[in-house]
This record gives structure tokens, sequence and C-alpha cells, in this order.
């Protein structure tokens, strides 16, 4: 008895979950544009997909600021979890307080805060505002989730490429790298999925000449959503999906 109650929790968690990504992919085989009865199958919306030039650009826009934010934000994650992880220094407890903070702020905190610095430097808003106001946001993140690894493997490995004589490149380079490689392209992802869906931020912080996807689904579905909306969704969850199992695979080759 006990086992099918816990196999009927799990269907239920699985498809509270995933129930909502279903119904877009299949509404976005609706022939129906807008009504949601099933009205007969057709790849009608993503050959419109397709051919719409201003939503494409709007997802090329989204993908190039999700994986230069992803790629500073690991570099730089990944510096400040090491140094965290390896030195003892005075205001060490505050700094990594510090990313905490970060990542329990709401989003509309960060936004306002990055928009009165951009604003105070006279820095006009758009692709380059928008790339440091998602590294900055996906920073904590990686940092937390590199340290966490780091805090894991033993430290005399460390200790003894450093008797050998290597430098403290060298040591990062070819012993803690390779170690915390999970975790580094588990940061990356995480960041890359972060940016590529945030709204708030890239609200405050982008201009009228650089559009990303998110807001230009906002601004659609207030009018109501369209089959095409839900073929860029799946679409999208088709990237992720590929980028996980891509991932996936390298980690467990590099094992």
């Amino acid at each position: 008895m006990m086992r099918w109650l816990q196999r009927l929790y799990g269907a239920g968690v699985y498809l509270f979950l995933y129930l909502p990504l279903v119904v877009v992919a299949v509404f976005s085989f609706n022939s129906s544009k807008f009504s949601l009865a099933w009205k007969g199958f057709t790849l009608d919306w993503y050959v419109r997909l397709w051919q719409n030039t201003t939503l494409m650009t709007t997802a090329l826009n989204s993908l190039i600021i999700a994986a230069c934010a992803a790629t500073l934000a690991t570099l730089l994650g990944t510096m400040a979890a090491f140094v965290l992880h390896r030195y003892r220094f005075a205001g060490r407890r505050v700094l990594f307080g510090a990313l905490f903070v970060m990542m329990m702020s709401p989003d509309i905190v960060i936004a306002i805060s990055l928009l009165l610095l951009f604003l105070a430097l006279t820095l006009q808003l758009g692709f380059t505002t928008l790339l440091v106001a998602h590294t900055v946001l996906c920073v904590p993140f990686v940092a937390t989730t590199v340290f966490s690894r780091f805090h894991s493997f033993p430290t005399d490995i460390v200790d003894a490429a450093r008797d050998l004589g290597a430098s403290e490149y060298q040591v990062f380079r070819h012993v803690v790298l390779p170690l915390a490689a999970p975790a580094v392209a588990g940061g990356w992802l995480l960041s890359f999925t972060l940016s590529l869906d945030d709204v708030i931020i890239s609200f405050f912080t982008t201009g009228p000449d650089y559009e990303v996807l998110p807001l230009r689904i906002y601004s659609m579905v207030r009018l109501g959503i369209k089959p095409d909306v839900n073929a860029l969704c799946v679409v999208m969850m088709a990237v992720t999906v590929v980028a996980l199992v891509l991932s996936r695979k390298l980690l467990k080759e590099k094992k």
C-alpha cells in the first residue's frame, strides 16, 4: 500500500511540474489561432516562427546575452570560489555572506540598483548594461556551486602540486579546475538558464535598441497567447534539453 502511495505521490509531483510544458507543446501544433479547442494538427506555426524576423532576432539576442553572461559569470564565480576556499583574509566571511545576500535579494531590488548605477555613470542602456546586469545576477550562483565542489575534494592534492613546484596558476589550471569541472559546467548551465528567462532585470537595464526574448514574449502575451509563442517556447525547451544532454555526455566522458 505504501509503495502505491509513493508512486502516486511521485506521479502527482511530475504531473504538477511538467503538465504545463506538455500543454504548451501540444497547442503549438494546434491549427486553431485564437481558440484553445483542438482544431487539428499543423506545423504552420513553426514555419511562421522561422519567418518572423523580429522574433528570431530577439531570440538570437537572448542567446548571445545568455552565453556571454554565463561565460563571464563562470569565470568570475570560479575564481571567487577558489579564493574563498583557498585563502583566509580579512572580510572573507563578509564577502561570502554578500554572495548569499545577492542570491536572496529580489530581482526588482537588483534591477533598480543597477539602473541607478548605470544612470550615474551615464551609460547608455543596451547590450553592455544588460550583459553586466546578467553577469552580476549569475556570479553568486556560480560561486556557491563551485565553492561546494572545492569544499568536497581533499586539499592534499593541491599541497602536493605546490610541493612539486607548481605555481598558483598551474595549480588552478591543471589540478583545481579539472576536479571542479562538473560544478563549473553546472554553474554555466544555471547561469545560462537564469539569463535566458530573466524579465525584471532585463526590463530595467536594457534599452530600446536591444530587445531580448522574454520582454518580447511579455509584450506579445498581453494581447493574448498566440500559437507562434507556443512554438517558440517548444524550440527553447528543445535547446535547453539538448544543452543538458550534451553537458551530461561531456562530463561522463571527462570522468
